[in-house]
């Protein structure tokens, strides 16, 4: 098994739930676990275990960490030009034939990939390239992805507890809103092309808000500061939606003008295109990954937008601040744990029918599939390369 791309709140509780479920299953099962993702496959870098009940036991303890235990990269096994250029394969060598081999070498039966698009794609990728060249590689991945946007997966592994760290995260920020007059308070989340991260993160936190029986307490002394409507959300820019900055914009000078103090949540893939655009009518070289990906650090839609925001509030002082790598660091809640530990059971169980596939929910069939069942489907993008959707 291997982890790869960003990280999620769910990868340390994957390889525990997974061997666990091996381990219950009374299968003597020998783990390969390949380090550095894709990385550590190719220069065949990895730590082996046998599952056992001891060792199930043992790795419990990483349902208390965050990030992965094997460390993660990103490799685009298609992309030539990069491996080869950061080392991974010589000059005139095919990374998916590096890789194909060291799976040979390594005598592996069955490939377990613990990630998001990218990961899961090079792992439909990698087994295409396997059973062209004679070697029958079953493929069972687990669905990491914070942005919840995997389709036709009901809920991927992650999401739930990263939207609930963000909202703790924004917790403490949006105090800062009492340290300047006008103030424009900017909370950034990730998202490159789904809002879906953004909107539960938001709706976690207006959930807090709306069961605070402090607020409610403290409302007759009408604090300027410590009010429902100061402290609450006052526009969500998510990328489905085409951003309209001059509408928002007006609307939101009225609540500055009334409350001292303007809170925006915006997805990091919000209005991209848009500055994109701009940067290539302007001459720019737009920075983009080994993915094609345009690099959202490099541009910092947030920094952009919020210049022009701020500017249309008349905000004294703006503050723009990213829970990203707050929220994807975390350790699984309770929520995530349980739909992994549940979902890597039938995982374990098809692996050893030899059955490839991707676990998850099926939200065709009402939220899952029965146990025993394992539904195949074509074409799509995203997980869906993979030739299965396991409850």
């Amino acid at each position: 098994m291997l982890t790869s791309g960003g990280l999620a709140p769910c990868l340390s509780s994957s390889i525990a739930a997974l061997v666990k479920s091996y381990s219950d299953l009374n299968q003597p099962i020998e783990l390969l676990l390949y380090t550095s993702g894709y990385k550590g496959l190719l220069l065949g870098q990895s730590v082996t275990l046998t599952s056992s009940p001891e060792l199930a036991t043992q790795l419990a303890s990483l349902h208390d960490f965050g990030g992965s235990p094997l460390g993660n990269s990103r490799v685009k096994l298609t992309n030539i030009k990069d491996c080869v250029a950061r080392g991974l394969v010589p000059a005139g060598g095919n990374p998916l034939a590096a890789a194909a081999d060291r799976l040979r070498a390594d005598n592996v039966d069955v490939l377990h990939t613990i990630g998001g698009d990218d990961t899961n794609t090079q792992a439909a990728e990698l087994s295409k390239y396997l059973k062209q060249n004679g070697y029958d590689l079953t493929v069972v991945g687990m669905p990491k992805t914070i942005d919840n946007d995997v389709y036709p997966i009901k809920q991927t592994f992650g999401a739930q507890t990263a939207s609930e760290q963000g909202a703790l995260f924004f917790k403490n920020v949006v105090a800062e809103g009492s340290a300047n007059p006008r103030m424009l308070i900017v909370h950034e989340v990730m998202g490159r092309d789904s809002g879906y991260l953004t909107s539960s993160t938001a709706r976690e936190y207006r959930k807090f808000l709306a069961a605070s029986t402090s607020l409610t307490s403290l409302a007759p002394l009408n604090f300027p500061a410590i009010n429902k409507s100061a402290l609450d959300i006052h526009a969500v820019f998510i990328p489905e939606i085409p951003l309209d900055l001059e509408t928002a914009g007006a609307r939101l000078k009225k609540v500055m003008d009334e409350h001292d103090v303007v809170n925006v949540f915006i997805s990091e893939g919000a209005g991209v295109s848009e500055i994109v655009a701009a940067m290539e009518k302007e001459g720019k070289t737009v920075p983009r990954d080994a993915f094609g990906h345009v690099t959202l650090a490099k541009i910092d839609p947030g920094k952009f937008w919020s210049e022009r925001l701020s500017a249309m509030v008349g905000a004294e002082k703006t503050l723009v601040q990213k829970s990203g790598y707050f929220a994807r660091a975390a350790a699984s809640g309770e929520f995530d744990r349980d739909l992994i530990e549940r979902c890597a059971v039938v995982g374990a169980k098809a692996a050893i029918a030899k059955v490839s596939g991707c676990m998850g929910e099926d939200e065709e069939r009402g939220g899952r599939d029965p146990p025993h069942r394992v539904r195949a489907h074509q074409g799509g993008e995203a997980l869906r390369h993979q030739v299965g959707v396991v409850h």
